[in-house]
């Protein structure tokens, strides 16, 4: 091996793909895993083509992070270890990443529609609407396709490290999701989250296509009494996503310097079984 990697990065590599297929994300050998490495400069990822049921601690692949060079490893690196590598060079926090084709995130990509707040759900784990990137160009397709992915994903977020802890997944139009996280394990599971969060949005939008997140917990730069549309909760492309110096989760749910109806505190009064268990979920 020409780069050491950390003790243990290959393992949790290999056991985060191996996760992809046991958590319904996977058809085929589509979707993967990578894990980075910073100290030795490289990545560990999944081989292009290998079946789930077959991947072994061999079969993984160490890449250069300066130049994209495969380093350790007999077998081609996934097609897509070019956005890996872009992502982790545009955002210094991360430490792993999952991509996959799980069924209601790539429904969203498809239709270039962020993946919008409509409950706690979703704001436990993103700090607002996973957004959805716009089309490449045909010139960004026809060369260097997969950087240019990672590039465009990486423009959406205006290269804010911040911002890509605080939603740490985006959607790349008519491809699918990627996630990140501070581990390889912590990317697959925001992997889970986003394709449960995107199920969950399309079955309350199609209970209710004018559902939304509660205006009361956005700024006051929306009329009181307006709900947005299903489009507009998704984005409007030409307008800044509303910020506020309290973080969505707590607004949503109601925590001290949230809004809307506050939770009653603990010893305050009744409460039924469901919402002592909301109150105590850990978080």
């Amino acid at each position: 091996m020409t780069a050491r990697v950390r003790d243990g990065l290959r393992h949790e590599v290999l056991d985060a793909n191996l996760t992809i297929p046991q958590a319904g994300l996977a058809t085929l050998t589509w979707g993967n895993v990578s894990g980075v490495d910073r100290q030795a400069g490289v990545f560990v990822i999944k081989p292009s083509g290998v079946p789930y049921q077959d991947l072994a601690l061999d079969h993984l692949v160490t890449v250069r992070l300066s130049d994209g060079k495969a380093v350790d490893g007999d077998l081609r690196p996934s097609t897509d270890t070019e956005t890996h590598r872009c992502l982790y060079l545009a955002f210094p926090s991360i430490g792993g990443i999952t991509h996959t084709h799980s069924t209601h995130a790539v429904a969203f990509a498809q239709t270039r529609r962020d993946i919008p707040v409509l409950g706690t759900t979703h704001a436990d784990t993103f700090d607002g609407p996973i957004p959805c990137t716009p089309d490449l160009t045909p010139d960004q397709c026809k060369e260097d396709y997969e950087y240019n992915t990672g590039r465009i994903i990486a423009d959406l977020l205006k290269g804010d490290d911040q911002r890509a802890t605080e939603v740490p997944a985006a959607l790349v139009a008519n491809h699918g999701p990627f996630t990140w996280g501070p581990t390889a394990r912590t990317s697959l599971e925001h992997a889970i989250i986003c394709e449960a969060v995107a199920d969950m949005a399309i079955n309350t939008l199609a209970l209710s296509p004018t559902a939304h997140h509660p205006h009361t917990c956005w700024p006051a730069t929306t009329p009181a009494n307006t709900a947005p549309t299903p489009t507009t909760a998704t984005r409007d492309r030409g307008r800044p996503l509303p910020q506020s110096p309290v973080s969505l989760r707590a607004r949503l749910s109601g925590r001290p310097g949230g809004c809307g109806v506050v939770r009653p505190s603990r010893g305050s009064g009744p409460r039924s079984p469901a919402r002592g268990a909301a109150q105590n979920r850990p978080r």
